[in-house]
């Protein structure tokens, strides 16, 4: 039988709860596939599972997006081979060396696609597109203000938006992140700077739509940034979650509205998944969204990379190797 290994957290905490776990390698069952790991991408919603922000059974098998090669199939399973290159988003157990998906939850990965580069983008790449193209359907005419512009989804959302037209607004933390991202107006300053800001780009009229992944600490100047009737998307928590609101704030703010989407639901079935990933897939290919991984760790360095994607020491896309 053959061993592996992977990365857990058996108590709630920092990173330094994260440790090394090895385990017989098991077959898979009915509709599932077993791979052997490629590649892993690192991702924000990983440090929520790990210090309790997100429930999650101790103790917790870290990680939600791997790539690798299929080398068992269980009964049942026709739309995949052995010796695939497959990957998936779904939560629990890809910080290991070998994983068992669930055959409805794993995309074929184009050869022409590195794994390292599949890894980096799955997730983030898929959340890009749902908040692009679904949650709130930018085209041309719309202004979007996107924060975090150079992390791993805002540095695929960003040419994504501008590939459909729209005038973005990206904010980023420093100088040095600002300089890589594309567009005309692209801020480094203070969030409790940031409204007048935007008020000067767009003359007054503010954006019909914020991509908000920062939380409590963009909060405020989110809203403060939006028309009367915008849109307010509030998909992460990397600042912490953000306060309680009352329903009364967003009518004093404008009549704004306000949702708190996630990307299971916009990929719940196997068909939504394959569409999702092709738009991905097809844009990589077509050089809109190049993917820049800035950091690469091994595996059992898990607990060093998160420190770095928690000290915002990142930029572009994390991932871990075995």
């Amino acid at each position: 039988m053959t061993t592996g290994y992977r990365m857990i957290a058996r108590t709630h905490g920092g990173p330094e709860v994260i440790e090394r776990e090895d385990f017989d390698v098991p077959s898979p069952g009915p509709s599932e596939v077993l791979i052997e790991t490629e590649a892993v991408g690192l991702n924000f919603i990983d440090t929520y599972y790990r210090k309790g922000l997100y429930a999650d059974p101790l103790p917790i098998k870290l990680g939600s997006e791997s790539v690798g090669r299929i080398v068992a199939l269980g009964d049942g399973v026709s739309e995949f081979s052995i010796g695939e290159r497959v990957g998936t988003t779904h939560a629990g157990g890809a910080y290991a060396s070998h994983r068992l998906i669930k055959a409805a939850q794993a995309m074929r990965i184009p050869e022409a696609i590195a794994p390292e580069i599949a890894a980096a983008v799955m997730l983030k790449g898929l959340t890009a597109c749902y908040l692009a193209e679904d949650t709130f359907p930018a085209d041309k005419g719309h202004v979007a203000l996107v924060h975090s512009a150079a992390g791993g989804v805002g540095s695929l959302l960003v040419p994504w938006l501008l590939d459909r037209g729209v005038t973005v607004i990206a904010h980023t933390g420093s100088a040095e992140k600002a300089a890589q991202v594309p567009g005309d107006h692209v801020l480094h300053c203070p969030f409790a700077e940031l409204p007048e800001a935007v008020r000067d780009i767009t003359r007054g009229e503010m954006c019909h739509v914020v991509y908000d992944g920062v939380g409590a600490e963009s909060w405020t100047a989110s809203l403060a940034s939006l028309r009367k009737r915008g849109f307010m998307v509030t998909y992460g928590n990397a600042s912490g979650p953000v306060p309680p609101i009352a329903p009364l704030e967003l009518m004093k703010a404008g009549s704004i509205y306000l949702t708190r989407p996630t990307l299971a639901d916009y990929v719940a079935t196997p068909e939504q998944l394959a569409i999702s990933a092709k738009k991905l897939f097809d844009r990589i290919g077509k050089g809109i969204l190049k993917p820049h991984i800035g950091q690469t760790f091994r595996l059992e360095e898990a607990a060093e990379a998160h420190r770095a994607l928690e000290s915002r020491a990142t930029t572009g896309s994390t991932i871990l190797v075995p």
